[in-house]
This record gives C-alpha cells, structure tokens and sequence, in this order.
C-alpha cells in the first residue's frame, strides 16, 4: 500500500521523454553570469572586482548574515563586469559577468573533508560554505535547516525524491547515476542529530530508483514508496504520508521532529566533504513539446537560458509559454537571455498558450478546489476575499497556509485563477506584517 496525504491529485506527468536519458554534461558558455541572489535570505556582497581572474570553486560572493550562503565561480576565467543584470525571478539583480577561459582551473582551496574528525559544527560549517541550498526549487540555505531552534529534538530526516511536478526527472537520474552520493549525503545529515534510521520518500513510478537504493544494502535507509500523486513533494505532505504527523498550522517541519531534504542537495553535500568542490553546476531537465531533444543536462551556474536550450537541440518549432522549474510551481520567463542559478531545476518550453484566466466569470461551486486541496483549505472563498481586498478574512481562512501548488487554478472550471488572487493577498499581508514590525 503506497503512502500519501489527503488531497491533492493525479495530473498527466509527460516523464517518459526524459527520464531514460543518462545525464549529459555540457561545455560551459562563452560567458557566465551569476546574480548575487540565488537563495531565500540575504543579498550578498561581490568580493571579486573587474579584472580579477577567478577559478572553478573560488567564492564570488558572500555575506555575514546567517541566512545567507556563498556564490561560487563555474568556470575559470576574468571578472569582465559586475552590473544588474535579467534574474529569473523577473527582476534585476546585481550579477558578476565571468568571461570562460575554457581552462577550468580549479581554485587552491578546494580539498576533501575527513567527517570523521569533524565536529558538528565544523560540518554544518563546511555545507554552508560550499554555498549548499534547498537544490528543488526553493533554495533555502542547507546549513540552516540542518540547524533547527534550540529545543527542537530531530527524529525523522527525510529526502524528498518525490519529484511530483511533471516534466521534472533530474532527481530520478540523480539517484539512478549518483545513488551512493546521495545516500553518503543523506548519512552526514543523520550524523548531525545522532539518527540511526533515514527515509527516501519515492513515488512508485520510479521503481528503478528504489531497485537502485535498495541494492546498496544500507540498513539505516528506508525507502518509503508513495502514491504518484500531485503536491507529493511539497514538505508537509510529505512529512505527512511518510511519519504520519500534521505540521500544524503556521508551523516548521522541526514542531513535528521532521527534517526534509532535496536529492540534489543530499549528492551536494556528498560531494562538499568528497571532493572540497562548492555548488557549481546542476542537473537541468530540458523538456517541452517544443523542445528538439528533450534531455536532463549537468549544467554549470550562470549559463544563460538559450545556450542550455541549445545543447538540446533548440527549438523544435515555436515555443508560446518558457518556464524554470514544472508547469504547476514554476516561473514564466520572459526571455532566454536569464542565466541558470541554483534553483533552476528545469527548464521547459511549451506550445500550447497559458490557461486565461478570467477573475471575472464567475464561481459556480462546484468544490473541486476544496477537494482537492492538500493543506485542506477553501480556495473559492479566499480568492474571493483576495479579489476584494478583504485581508483580515484572508487571514481568518489561513491563506498563508496555503503552498501555492496551483491545483485550484488547474482544476478551476471558470478558469478563475484563484491561485493568482491568493499569491497577490499573501504578498499584501507580508507587506503589512513587516511595517508592523
């Protein structure tokens, strides 16, 4: 019996055209282009200047702020600017330009790790400075989730190898080609709460990948299977179908004992303490009707949008919608120039034109937003409120609960876009909350 949560649903996840195809590394640009923000936290500060020459691994960017990690160079090669510059979240963003030598020099500083001599504090040193960050979409700095508040006792650490969205197969071919890495970074984790057991919540459509674990032989690995099922990957639904306890309300996975990590963020961590090398590439899932030769490529940080497309063979005819990540949570980019960062899990270029939406017609009540709902919220109700700025309401049907996973818009008969109404009320109520404070 496959384990899951209440809600949610199946929805056609297009896998097959990628999740057969080995990893394919590829060379870097001719320039690379790294934004100082790459994760949830602070902005960092440039610590190179034009004209410096810069290696493969060699610190580009930092900050002092806890919640912040550094930004490595992919390639080597000279500074040649430093100005704002296209983000993929839609904005500018100070970013530093390295022109590529194609030389791949690799910085001095970059030397494995003996764990077995470190303490935990030194390790959780050691993830932060490799610039390790929630590598699935969300891009929370490592080293802070593996550093819970005091009083919290860890008792599930949990790798979250769902990869629900569709298109989405780098963390399958991640665990498919790397699978002792990711387990290794997944036993560093265990070690820094003293845990004996680990759990890799799979999907079943991936029984390859749990053939693949399971023939490790770990005894301290347990591969939980899971419904294939859509927001099976969102944190406290998957917390949810693999312990069974509720993140309640406003809440941290760590109120419920519960730590969840990224696949590609345990084989990171691997390789930080393996090889010494910091993030500097990723797998990238290139898929799309209108992609030539769909693929799952090791792209190095900082390689703009339509060179990556072009490895895949560019375009097979007219793309109409571009999107970094999956269809359901992922962003719509507006031009091909945007450089990948560590977040970029995917990028997918599709025919048909986006839903439009019509805030306007109107809501028939019909329930299936209700239905199927994963945080058991009532999305009819808060868009409404939304729409008529209604923010105490909001408030009162617990939007900032809500995970943002677009089933209510894809299920929408009315093609109503509550998901829309809701992401704009959320923002309006963090604006608010911060003038308070």
């Amino acid at each position: 019996m496959f384990k899951t949560f209440r809600g949610g649903m199946h929805v056609p996840d297009h896998k097959e055209e990628t999740n057969k195809i080995p990893v394919r590394e590829i060379e870097g640009a001719p320039v690379h282009i790294f934004p100082l923000q790459q994760h949830i936290g602070a902005l960092l500060d440039v610590k190179v200047a034009v004209g410096d020459y810069v290696k493969v691994g060699q610190i580009i960017a930092d900050s002092e702020a806890f919640l912040s990690v550094p930004v490595h160079s992919s390639v080597s090669g000279k500074v040649i600017d430093i100005k704002p510059y296209l983000h993929p979240s839609g904005s500018e963003v100070t970013s530093v330009f390295i022109e590529n030598d194609y030389k791949y020099e690799v910085c001095e500083d970059i030397k494995p790790h003996n764990i077995d001599e470190m303490s935990k504090q030194e390790i959780v040193k050691v993830i932060r400075n490799a610039g390790i960050v929630g590598m699935g979409g969300a891009g929370f700095p490592t080293h802070v989730k593996l550093s819970p508040p005091e009083g919290k006792t860890i008792t599930h650490l949990i790798m979250n190898a769902a990869e629900c969205e569709p298109y989405l197969t780098s963390d399958h071919r991640r665990l498919l080609e790397s699978t002792a890495d990711v387990v290794f970074g997944m036993r560093i984790c265990m070690k820094l709460f003293d845990l004996k057991k680990g759990h890799i919540g799979l999907e079943a459509n991936k029984p390859d990948a749990a053939e693949a674990i399971r023939a490790l032989k770990d005894s301290s690995i347990e591969v939980v299977e899971l419904k294939t099922k859509y927001p099976q990957g969102s944190e406290k639904q998957l917390i949810k179908a693999v312990t069974g306890k509720s993140v309640p309300m406003g809440g941290l996975p760590a109120d419920v004992g519960a730590i969840v990590i990224n696949v590609d963020t345990a084989f990171e961590i691997a390789k930080a303490f393996k090889t010494g090398m910091p993030v500097t590439s990723r797998i990238i899932t290139v898929a799309g009707d209108c992609i030539k030769n769909p693929c799952n490529l090791d792209v190095r940080l900082g390689t703009p949008f339509e060179f990556v497309i072009n490895q895949a063979g560019g375009f097979s005819h007219d793309a109409k919608k571009l999107i970094m990540g999956g269809p359901m949570m992922g962003t719509a980019m507006y031009s091909l120039d945007v450089p990948t960062i560590k977040t970029t899990s995917a990028i997918l270029a599709l025919s048909e034109a986006a839903s439009v939406y019509d805030s306007d017609s109107p809501c028939i009540r019909c329930g299936k937003c209700v239905k199927h709902c994963p945080m058991q919220l009532m999305p009819l109700y808060l868009s409404k409120y939304a729409q008529e700025g209604d923010i105490e309401m909001c408030e009162k049907y617990n939007i900032m609960n809500c995970i943002e996973c677009g089933l209510c818009s894809y299920l929408c008969p009315g093609k109503r876009g509550p998901v829309q109404n809701i992401r704009m009320a959320k923002q309006k109520i963090m604006e608010k909350r911060r003038k308070q404070k």
